[in-house]
């Protein structure tokens, strides 16, 4: 945290975000033809170079997980037919009154930013918030399937096997027990996978890099679990090395906002600022201190500075973020 002094009040500052190592090369050009041990090489490399963004303490980190949280959603609700995008799924978790249901979509990402939460592999989370997670955000009954599917992920997450392999194995038994429910399987496996790591909170990669064709390869007539274990393979290659991009690119957008932010002159400044580097969005209202129309103010001075972004292109109804 870094403190500037002013003649009216002190200033708070985040400190600005660790960088690290890109992923080799190599890593990047990982293809579909390669086989099954190419594959967990290369999403070995490429969770190897996101191992230590995950266990960053930054407050960054949180909302890195957002993102992804919200490209995951995108991911499900598509499979599932529906023609909600990231940004109308952003409107329904920012823009919906609290207390009112943000809709199916809305619920689902709803479900992933629950992933990635530091309480969700707590042991008190693994036997009573998951089943409420399942059940209120991804409409899931906690029947006897689904509660051996919950064990499966759990007997899954310790031990010495490969990471992949028991995320993998997670996903087809899930998939197995409650085939009406992909979005349970995608959700488990995650969760698998950052124990597996020892990871403090779990990183959303898999709905969104899987590929959906893939899925008769978990469970069902045409299951193959070679062929499903290389297929989560190159998923997870694929999720670790977008999430590595997302989080360079949001570092960098942190470093340009933390240059800019001794400029801020409004009452809520430092909040602000402190927010948009853990926040996937936040509106221009006085949640704090400063009216509605300072606050729209330090929003667009903030764009102006380029330490923010207006995110929906609308002339009302407005969100910021990195």
């Amino acid at each position: 945290m870094v403190l500037f002094s002013m003649v009216s009040r002190a200033r708070i500052i985040p400190d600005p975000p660790p960088i690290f190592p890109l992923p080799p090369d190599w890593a990047r050009a990982a293809g579909e033809r390669q086989g099954a041990g190419d594959a967990e090489l290369f999403a070995g490399a490429a969770l190897a170079a996101i191992h230590p963004i995950a266990r960053s303490e930054h407050p960054l980190g949180q909302l890195w997980r957002q993102r992804l949280a919200l490209s995951a959603a995108e991911a499900v609700v598509r499979w599932q037919g529906r023609t909600e995008d990231a940004a109308t799924l952003r409107d329904h978790l920012y823009l919906t009154r609290p207390g009112d249901d943000p809709g199916p979509a809305g619920r689902l990402l709803q479900a992933w930013r629950a992933l990635g939460r530091k309480s969700s592999l707590g042991p008190a989370s693994l036997n009573g918030e998951w089943p409420v997670i399942f059940a209120e955000f991804l409409s899931v009954m906690i029947d006897e399937p689904a509660q051996e599917a919950i064990n499966a992920a759990l007997t899954a997450s310790v031990g010495t096997r490969n990471p992949i392999e028991a995320a993998s194995t997670t996903a087809a038994a899930s998939l197995h027990l409650r085939p009406d429910s992909r979005p349970l399987a995608l959700w488990l496996a995650d969760a698998v996978l950052a124990r597996r790591l020892n990871w403090p909170v779990p990183v959303p990669l898999f709905a969104a890099h899987l590929k959906g064709d893939d899925l008769r390869l978990a469970a069902g007539p045409r299951a193959d679990p070679q062929r499903w274990r290389t297929a989560c393979a190159f998923a997870y290659g694929r999720g670790a090395t977008a999430a590595f991009d997302l989080y360079a690119d949001l570092a960098r957008r942190t470093a340009q906002l933390l240059a800019v932010a001794p400029q801020l002159r409004g009452k809520d400044a430092d909040v602000v600022v402190a927010t948009l580097i853990s926040e996937d969005a936040q509106a221009a209202r006085p949640v704090w201190t400063a009216s509605d129309r300072s606050s729209r103010r330090l929003f667009e001075r903030l764009v102006a500075l380029g330490g923010a972004r207006e995110l929906t292109g609308r002339p009302t109804f407005r969100l910021y973020g990195l």
